[in-house]
């Protein structure tokens, strides 16, 4: 018996010390994360509080922040005050019909997030109605209400019938009884219920996404939106201070829960938590009204932009709001797959987008852009002539877009753990680099990489070249040479050195070098993919001269050198490149490498749906094997 005790508290001790490990670790990490004077996760430089500070200057972050924690507030509000209505109504049914009931309420909670999501993003488009903080806000009580009900139910079942009698023959109204005995009964199940539907709507991502509008982001679709360049410092000295609230909060409710002064307190104070309760709510109205303010721009008249995340100096925005008096509502999306059905399909009305190549010939061959009007651009003239006619290969008359940033898809490797010299994609098949090297975790980008060593097109459709593309991936995946497959991860991982090499956007490569010099950039010698994202008008822009006025702005040199400087993507402007002051930077090879010398690059080009479903399926293929 002894024996079998010190195995259990063994054991105890052991499931205790994995639930720390994997619960409290990932938290610990992004607490020294926040403390990072470095941007980036593989390289601490030291102690500093920078992020702290230039969090609560961030108004992107700051208006998440406030938006998460409205909607949360009055969604959880709404959905106790119904739900907890509804389960009064469901306890007096009969059997049948309560079955019947209950059922169709779980609905919610029984479907996958992502169903519940889309329809109804698509209930709202069928309607004609245009999505902002509202429809985020009916989609949340829609899915909260269920789980008060899932609160409140048990707790009327519990309820001796009797006692709520008893009252009304003592001369109690019904007012007065539901009040004084039936609330005060049910009230743990309330609170259960308004918590729960709280902190699901504070975490919800997927609702979100697809039901939000112009200008609205909540903490969750931000962070997301900027998964392709990697998430801000800021945002893990957000989620520090977040953690210590909430963590201060359970010690002292824990610490007091149990003593007596409390217990008489609870007892005593019955009343002035209901005044308390009946004072929020005012206060919520007003959160409402200045978020609705805040967030609902239709028919403003003024300007919608809808960027990759971090693909726009901030600086930049507030520059051109004040020069033009036009107040820019600016949102983030991260892949041009996430964007397109938002503009397809009407469910938020943007003003100016920024697709890469092959999605704006999509857009454009479905009659999805509006055409530019150049007398309202003249600063186009700062873009070089080989840069438009790059852009002829998705926009063949260059009518409906403006170039804004370009690059190359290469290879970076670590020179301290690589001795040889990198020329070709063979080198991601090499069985020494086993667990060593990362790719990229996007259908065109790795079917690109398999078809150039192939030496076929990365725009093939070829049934044949497609199933060969796919055994290579194949082959190169059960070989145990991939690390992981990552989009944004591959900047920190190369900077770490926590893997040999990396295939990687070249302007990702130049930020790598800039905190470990032991990196190496070059393209392979069978070719890559050519990129350049640019700027179009959607049809039917409810602003499209702010939008042209915009795009003027961004074309001059001064602006154009500026973005370079955040984001160390390669600028289409030699007007801009010369105002570069580092040197290395105006004359890198990685971030300007002459369009001539890249003769065995390509752009890739839209190939069609039924193209596209084969590429999705053979890529599901690769990784599920």
């Amino acid at each position: 018996m002894v024996k079998k005790g010190r195995i259990a508290r063994f054991l105890g001790k052991f499931y205790m010390a994995v639930i720390f490990i994997f619960l409290y670790a990932p938290i610990v990490t992004l607490i020294v994360l926040s403390f990072n004077e470095s941007k980036f996760r593989g390289h601490f430089s030291g102690f500093s509080l920078r992020w702290y500070g230039s969090l609560f200057q961030d108004e992107m972050i700051m208006n998440a922040l406030f938006t998460t924690l409205v909607l949360a507030l009055l969604s959880a509000l709404v959905a106790t005050v119904f739900g907890t209505a509804v389960s009064f109504a469901i306890n007096r049914m009969k059997r049948l019909p309560k079955t019947v009931m209950m059922s169709i309420t779980n609905v919610p909670m029984l479907n996958a997030d992502i169903v519940t999501g889309i329809s109804l993003m698509l209930l709202f488009i069928a309607v004609n109605y245009t999505m902002g903080f509202a429809s985020v806000l009916l989609a949340h009580i829609t899915f909260n209400i269920p789980y008060v009900i899932l609160s409140v139910l048990p707790r009327l079942r519990q309820i001796n019938p009797n006692t709520y009698e008893a009252a009304l023959d003592l001369g109690a109204s019904k007012t007065y009884a539901f009040w004084k005995v039936i609330l005060p009964d049910i009230m743990p199940g309330v609170l259960t219920g308004f918590l729960l539907a709280f902190t699901m709507s504070l975490d919800d991502f997927v609702i979100t996404h697809f039901t939000k509008g112009v200008g609205v982001d909540t903490l969750s679709t931000q962070i997301y939106a900027e998964a392709r360049k990697g998430i801000r410092p800021e945002m893990y000295a957000l989620s520090t201070i977040m953690f210590v609230t909430v963590f201060i909060l359970l010690i002292f409710y824990n610490r007091s829960k149990g003593t007596k002064k409390r217990k008489e307190y609870v007892r005593k104070s019955g009343r002035v938590k209901w005044y308390i309760g009946f004072a929020c709510v005012p206060v919520l109205v007003l959160l409402s009204f200045i978020g609705y303010k805040n967030f609902h721009t239709e028919n403003t008249g003024k300007l919608s932009v809808y960027n990759w995340g971090e693909y726009l100096d901030p600086e930049a925005v507030k520059m051109f709001e004040e020069e033009t008096g036009i107040e820019v509502t600016y949102d983030e999306y991260e892949t041009n797959e996430a964007m397109y059905p938002i503009i397809a399909k009407g469910a938020a009305k943007y003003d100016l987008v920024c697709p890469s190549d092959y999605m704006i010939q999509r857009m454009k061959q479905e009659g999805l852009l509006a055409e530019i009007d150049w007398d309202n651009v003249p600063n186009r003239k700062n873009i070089d002539k080989e840069y438009w006619e790059f852009a002829r290969s998705y926009d063949e008359e260059n009518r409906y877009s403006v170039p804004h940033l370009w690059g190359t898809v290469g290879i970076l490797y670590n020179k301290k753990m690589v001795k040889e010299k990198i020329d070709s994609w063979g080198v991601l098949w090499d069985k020494k680099y086993k667990d060593n090297i990362l790719m990229q975790k996007s259908v065109r980008d790795a079917f690109g990489v398999a078809l150039k060593y192939l030496g076929y097109s990365l725009n093939s459709t070829d049934a044949k070249q497609l199933e060969e593309a796919r055994e290579k991936l194949l082959e190169q995946k059960k070989s145990g040479v991939v690390q992981a497959y990552v989009v944004d991860e591959v900047r920190d991982k190369m900077i770490a050195g926590e893997a040999a090499i990396g295939v990687i956007y070249s302007g990702e490569a130049l930020t790598c070098q800039e905190s470990n010099p032991d990196l190496e950039y070059v393209i392979p010698k069978e070719g890559s993919n050519l990129w350049m994202d640019s700027w179009v008008i959607p049809k039917g822009a409810e602003n499209k001269e702010n939008a042209e006025k915009f795009l003027n702005f961004l074309c001059r040199p001064e602006i154009m050198k500026m973005n370079f400087d955040y984001i160390t993507y390669s600028i289409p402007s030699t007007a801009g490149k010369n105002l570069i002051e580092e040197k290395e930077y105006r004359e890198s090879e990685i971030a300007f490498p002459a369009l001539d010398s890249l003769k065995d690059c390509e752009v890739f080009q839209y190939l069609g749906a039924d193209v596209d479903k084969v590429y999705n399926r053979m890529w599901k293929e690769v990784m599920s094997s």
